[in-house]
């Protein structure tokens, strides 16, 4: 089967440098809207017989990526694509994945069915907010992790008396791995929730007196927890703290937030695209870039090899 990469208006830019590091060219596509807001969608190239990837982040607008995806795996299935993959670096909804109050959807379970009635045959994710997503899938779903990349970046950084923290008690999985990785101690920032959008830090689990500490998590999105639990580290006499985290959702008061933390630096990944003008607003900023892991992803995929190297 021929590999083809498509995209939608999601995150052209990384469907781009996968493509480069694949060593072929994005596949023809296109994506436009109507006069009256509906999506219109053309795909150029034939794809009848090939092994075809859709690279599309549903992050901010949400619903728009979503519904561009949709329609891609639409026009793919009905074009005669042997194989269809979603590739989802950010996969929007996730945060609600379960019923926490009555009469409310589970909305990653209803956007894992309209995926796969669509027409995909297989996901490819990168670092799902909670894990057990995968199960709401009735198709194979490989999830890969940003880890080996930001990994890479604080090894770099060749830091000293390292902590990797968890700036909550739902992270600790992820933080405890990080730390296996850098050969560093573990600590956990406890929170409790005091209103909807808010909380306060109760307790520091952990020795961090002296030490750098990283803190990771998987998104930064309001930019509260992980800046709360910034500040109570240093209030634990932290010598340096870093942020890193996978997806740089960046919403509401976050670029604030992050200005003004006790931080020496925020790395995140380009899972979703960063506006330039964020950049300027905060110069400890940093953005990796996925594209060859996910490119390396999608090469052993295609070619029918394990993916169980790239994750956690």
């Amino acid at each position: 089967m021929e590999l083809k990469v498509f995209c939608g208006n999601a995150h052209a830019d990384l469907a781009r440098q996968i493509c480069d590091r694949l060593g072929i060219c994005l596949g023809d596509a296109t994506v436009r809207k109507f006069a009256d807001g509906e999506i219109d969608i053309k795909v150029n190239d034939d794809v009848r017989g090939s092994d075809s990837f859709i690279i599309q982040p549903t992050c901010p607008p949400v619903n728009t990526n979503l519904m561009e995806l949709l329609m891609l795996i639409d026009c793919l299935r009905r074009a005669s694509a042997s194989r269809i993959t979603a590739v989802l670096p950010y996969f929007g909804y996730a945060r609600k994945d379960r019923k926490d109050e009555g009469r409310v959807p589970i909305t990653a379970k209803l956007v894992a069915n309209l995926i796969t009635t669509a027409g995909a045959d297989r996901v490819l994710a990168m670092d799902l907010h909670a894990a057990q997503i995968q199960g709401f899938f009735d198709i194979p779903v490989d999830h890969i992790f940003a880890a080996p990349v930001l990994v890479r970046h604080f090894q770099e950084m060749e830091l000293h008396d390292l902590v990797v923290a968890s700036p909550d008690v739902g992270s600790i999985k992820m933080a405890r791995a990080y730390a296996n990785r850098l050969h560093a101690d573990l600590a956990v920032v406890d929170k409790r929730r005091v209103s909807g959008d808010a909380s306060e830090v109760v307790n520091v689990i952990g020795r961090v007196e002296g030490k750098n500490v990283v803190i990771v998590d998987d998104m930064i999105s309001t930019g509260g927890t992980i800046t709360n639990a910034a500040r109570a580290l240093v209030d634990r006499g932290a010598r340096q703290v870093f942020l890193g985290a996978t997806h740089a959702v960046l919403c509401g008061n976050a670029m604030r937030l992050l200005r003004e933390a006790p931080v020496q630096s925020v790395v995140v990944t380009d899972t979703i695209p960063v506006d330039p003008e964020k950049l300027r607003e905060c110069s400890q900023l940093r953005v990796l870039t996925i594209s060859e892991l996910l490119g390396e992803a999608i090469r052993r995929i295609h070619k029918g090899q394990s993916v169980s190297s790239l994750f956690l």
